[in-house]
């Protein structure tokens, strides 16, 4: 996991091959003015889901982890927490759903941060990570990168 300002993006762009156009995205767009919906950036290999949701609390946040996307989770507005604990530390996985790219835990996570606007968290498959843990309304862009 990797947690800093969407401004200092461009420092993280040699990880990756996708993060050059993700940050560039983040950083370019104004994403306060942007409907919710899919940006594609490099097809199914570089996209962007921008969405509003409600935040879920700690006690429901999803503890997920993914096999072939990178996320990077940009906060716009709102309050954003997030769990995350190492894929090697859960020892509670409810079955991988493949066709979603998506699995569950019942663990909790090792720990907890809150994401202000203007930031971003990366998640890496070896990541498990509970987004939407914190209450009210949150606007997000969610860049999906193909590992």
């Amino acid at each position: 996991m990797i947690m800093d300002a969407i401004a200092r993006g461009a420092a993280y762009a040699a990880l990756h091959p996708g993060f050059a156009k993700a940050f560039a995205f983040l950083r370019e767009k104004d994403l306060a003015a942007l409907p919710d919906g899919r940006y594609e950036l490099d097809g199914d290999r570089v996209y962007v889901l921008v969405m509003t949701v409600d935040g879920r609390g700690k006690a429901d946040a999803k503890f997920e982890a993914h096999r072939r996307y990178i996320d990077i989770q940009a906060v716009v507005s709102g309050d954003e927490v997030m769990g995350w604990s190492p894929i090697a530390a859960c020892r509670e996985p409810l079955p991988f759903d493949a066709a979603k790219d998506v699995g569950f835990y019942s663990d909790t996570p090792a720990s907890w941060v809150i994401v202000p606007v203007g930031s971003f968290a990366v998640f890496f498959p070896e990541d498990v990570h509970a987004p939407l843990a914190g209450s009210g309304k949150v606007k997000k862009a969610v860049v999906k990168i193909a590992v």
